[in-house]
């Protein structure tokens, strides 16, 4: 595979906001004689009313009901970023294991009006339910991994942990994602950028609340395989916060990897993007 697949992948994720692709339904057959079933892109599904509850949907040759699907959550601190952020996971994930469904996703976002609780986890959901009333024309399993980035790590996390009522959700990763709102790092903290993000909940927001919408609050040791990835250098997010869910798995008996670049920041590229994708690729297949 190239190396420069690599370069930038995970550079960021919160600040990233591209704008997303035309609606496409592509069919190819790249050998007739080998394939029976094409594999298809189809760009821009609807699973909603709103202009942002879209989906692209990438679909092997060759596939059948049992061929499981990997779902993209982008980041961009619950308030903007756009499903072409994840772009370069999708191109890798074509590459590297193409056995594999991609679904990369938008979600509603919040403003200062619009909490982004429980909004972009209903839009999950209704993503999840889209799905399973599709499987038989789209060719694919119910059994779903999430690969979320920054705040699409955190989504991914709690409906991984809280909302995956029929346990079809085979594993989980987190790449720089939060896990305890309530944190006092978040609490306490004295950074404008930060602070933006917890007034954005809500102006009277307590602490059962930011329990609710914490994984480390909601995870239990039914939850799934999950695989972390955290900065040491992460303006962003607390040491604490990877560290905390880590140590939560380990209690509860969950399968789990977790891997912490000391000097890294809020995403990084170069051999420590190599890593995650190594250890992402094999946790995907040894899980999924």
């Amino acid at each position: 595979m190239k190396k420069s697949f690599y370069i930038g992948i995970l550079s960021l994720f919160i600040l990233l906001n591209y704008a997303c692709s035309s609606d496409s339904d592509v069919s190819f057959v790249s050998n007739p004689a080998e394939e029976t079933i094409a594999a298809r892109t189809i760009l821009d599904v609807s699973y909603g009313a709103e202009t942002d509850q879209v989906y692209d949907i990438y679909l092997p040759p060759n596939r059948t009901l049992s061929t499981k699907v990997i779902i993209l959550v982008h980041g961009g601190g619950w308030t903007s970023g756009d499903k072409a952020d994840m772009n370069e996971f999708v191109e890798l994930i074509l590459a590297d294991l193409p056995e594999y469904a991609i679904v990369n996703i938008n979600y509603r976002l919040a403003n200062e009006t619009t909490s982004p609780f429980p909004m972009q986890l209903n839009d999950i959901t209704s993503i999840i339910t889209d799905l399973r009333a599709r499987n038989e024309e789209y060719i694919i399993s119910e059994d779903y991994a999430f690969l979320g980035t920054s705040a699409g790590a955190h989504l991914s996390l709690l409906w991984s942990y809280d909302y995956d009522t029929q346990a079809n959700v085979n594993m989980v990763a987190s790449i720089v994602g939060p896990t305890n709102l309530a944190d006092e790092a978040y609490l306490n903290n004295v950074d404008p950028a930060i602070q933006a993000y917890i007034d954005l909940l809500g102006a009277n927001v307590v602490i059962p609340f930011l329990e609710n919408y914490s994984p480390l609050n909601k995870v239990t040791a039914s939850a799934p395989p999950t695989i972390l990835f955290y900065g040491g250098q992460d303006p962003l997010i607390p040491n604490s916060q990877g560290m905390d869910l880590s140590d939560r798995l380990t209690q509860l008996g969950v399968t789990h990897q977790f891997t912490f670049y000391p000097q890294e920041g809020h995403g990084w590229t170069g051999q420590n993007a190599i890593d995650t994708w190594n250890k992402l690729q094999a946790f995907i297949g040894e899980h999924h």
